[in-house]
């Protein structure tokens, strides 16, 4: 409700022991590779971010507003898997793939994207702990491999661009049909609007209003800063050594 939801920090105990671990997992890692100095920043960033996802009161908003659970699923497949792909060692992204996987790859994310918004599968995930944390760990963990081979500088400049222009228009098509739906499609939401001050309809129109434009931003932001590195002095310079 508006008046207890900041109120409302989750301490579960099992949560919380989880990512102490597997932030120091992550921490030890990194110390073992040599990388933390280059590394820390991203590192924090994106354990910062998680804790606003899951301990912040921002998670029991998101139970009642389907536009701030479509918010919390844009950071976790945009911001999060990127910060945690920089974070990774470098020697992790240095490695030749097959053509066509950073497509396949593409595909297989967005599938689970657009699988768990369909709406009686997002009941569900809603409903069931089990099916509320694969719903998570499929879209953190295929974005996160996305994002990793995205930046690998085995991936073709072309290819990486082309496919988070695709990433852009999926996402950006999956919020349009979000947006102009005619009648209010998720369940779980359809009483827990009103006393934000927003109908049904008006929530999910707002959630996919920001699944159709803040959310494809990361991809494009990427995709531009990848090619103004290809044409740097630099890259001219090494190009032609």
């Amino acid at each position: 409700m508006p008046g207890d939801w900041l109120a409302r920090w989750n301490f579960d105990p099992i949560l919380i022991g989880a990512m102490v671990l597997a932030a120091g997992l992550h921490a030890l890692l990194l110390r073992r590779n040599r990388a933390w100095p280059q590394k820390r920043l991203p590192f924090a960033l994106a354990w910062l971010l998680l804790v606003v996802l899951f301990v912040s009161p921002l998670c029991a908003l998101s139970s009642a507003l389907f536009s701030v659970r479509v918010a919390h699923h844009v950071i976790l497949v945009t911001l999060i898997p990127l910060l945690a792909a920089l974070a990774l060692p470098d020697r992790w992204r240095d490695m030749a793939v097959p053509a066509g996987t950073l497509a396949g790859l593409l595909a297989v994310h967005a599938a689970i994207v657009w699988m768990w918004h369909e709406p009686s599968l997002y009941a569900l995930a809603l409903s069931h702990h089990a099916a509320f944390w694969l719903m998570q760990l499929s879209l953190f963990g295929t974005a996160l491999l996305f994002w990793n081979l995205v930046l690998s500088p085995r991936t073709q400049l072309f290819t990486s661009i082309t496919t988070l222009l695709a990433a852009t228009a999926q996402m950006g098509l999956l919020g349009a049909i979000i947006t102009f739906a005619e009648r209010p499609l998720y369940a779980p939401h359809l009483t827990s609007t009103t006393a934000f001050g927003l109908t049904p309809l008006e929530d999910q129109q707002i959630a996919g209003l920001i699944m159709w434009v803040p959310a494809v931003l990361p991809y494009l932001a990427v995709a531009l800063i990848l090619l103004a590195q290809q044409l740097s002095p630099s890259a001219q310079v090494s190009r032609h050594r």
